[in-house]
């Protein structure tokens, strides 16, 4: 199954085992549970602020295992949503800047497609 945006959640409810190729090369392969779990983070913390924080200012915070861009947002792969939303919004506050999105959801096979190639499934 090639996969896409439309229904990568699809196969992540039905499959039993997934690959992930990558211009022609097996990057990953495994059950969904299993390759979501290599982002090494249950949840994604997205965020965007005025003006843009550099990436450093939250890489280091306690339980985040990551920081990528995701379009114009920030995007952290986190262990505790209610630890890691409340550290965010304070360092954003700290910076002097202020929060214009937040948003959060449970690690998807999509968030480690982009963790692994560094760009988004095309929708086809």
């Amino acid at each position: 199954m090639l996969l896409t945006t439309h229904n990568m959640e699809e196969a992540q409810r039905l499959c039993d085992r997934i690959a992930i190729v990558d211009h022609g090369h097996l990057i990953a392969l495994g059950t969904p549970a299993d390759l979501i779990a290599r982002l090494e983070a249950r949840n994604i913390v997205e965020f965007t602020s005025e003006p843009e924080l550099p990436a450093s200012a939250c890489a280091d915070l306690p339980g985040c295992h990551g920081i990528a861009r995701h379009g114009e947002a920030w995007q952290l792969r986190v262990d505790s949503l209610a630890e890691a939303v409340p550290r965010v919004i304070h360092v954003i506050e700290k910076s002097g800047a202020k929060l214009i999105t937040l948003s959060t959801h449970e690690a998807t096979l999509e968030d480690l497609f982009v963790s692994l190639t560094g760009r988004e499934l095309r929708d086809n």
